[in-house]
């Protein structure tokens, strides 16, 4: 997962306007434009390469003479447009989060009610036109959550209370208990393929938010335990 400070971000959102503008710039430009000493533009620029969002190369100095005319050029790499856009979309997004939240939720408390099969089925068919990652792994939280519930016939309390571990690593445990119970009690092959196609669609997004999302997942995560109990008290 690319984890960047916001130092870090500071200076890799100036090289890709830089870039934009130019082409790939020397430091000494982004260190003037930034208001630092070259040197920790350097040094910090290449902590961005090693990260893979900033890429170097050596060109020539037209305006030096005689040997030593090359000098070290930086520039942002195809990941960083990536991380940017993904992030930009995140700030857009945030607006509508807490609606997109309980509507969610809404349907995961009105599933709860029908047919545990049929809301499992109609979950999962909604998850193609979500492109939205935070979305999608909102909506796979809930698909997570009525699978475990058809195959452990509503008794959730026991299996979500050992889902205790926040961040990435409670998403993720979620994710195992309910693929492992498919596995292991499901004799319906299309609904486990679903499940194990979106399954690991989920874990690969989970790997690529920003913190900032996998902590909105973690409540929503404890948002819906808390409609589960709710309902089966």
């Amino acid at each position: 997962m690319l984890k960047l400070t916001p130092r870090q971000q500071t200076f890799l959102d100036k090289l890709f306007e830089l870039y934009r503008e130019k082409g790939p710039v020397h430091y000494s430009v982004v260190a003037e434009k930034l208001g630092v000493n070259k040197f920790s533009a350097y040094d910090m620029l290449k902590v961005l390469e090693e990260k893979g969002v900033a890429a170097s190369d050596y060109v020539l100095n037209d305006e030096q003479a005689g040997p030593g005319r090359s000098q070290v050029v930086f520039y942002p790499t195809h990941r960083a447009a990536q991380f940017l856009t993904q992030l930009r979309e995140e700030m857009r997004y945030n607006s509508d989060w807490q609606s997109v939240k309980e509507n969610i939720l809404h349907r995961l408390e009105e599933a709860r009610q029908s047919n545990p099969v049929e809301a499992l089925r109609e979950a999962l068919s909604n998850l193609p036109d979500t492109k939205i990652p935070l979305t999608y792994c909102a909506e796979m939280i809930s698909v997570l959550i009525l699978n475990l519930e058809r195959l452990r016939d509503r008794n959730l309390r026991p299996i979500l209370d050992t889902v205790t571990t926040k961040g990435q690593v409670g998403l993720g445990a979620l994710a195992g208990l309910s693929l492992g119970t498919t596995l292991t009690n499901d004799d319906d092959k299309s609904l486990t393929e679903k499940l194990l196609t979106h399954t690991k669609r989920f874990q690969n997004q989970l790997a690529e938010l920003s913190d900032e999302s996998i902590t909105k997942l973690s409540m929503f995560l404890s948002d819906a335990m808390t409609v589960v109990r709710r309902a089966s008290t």
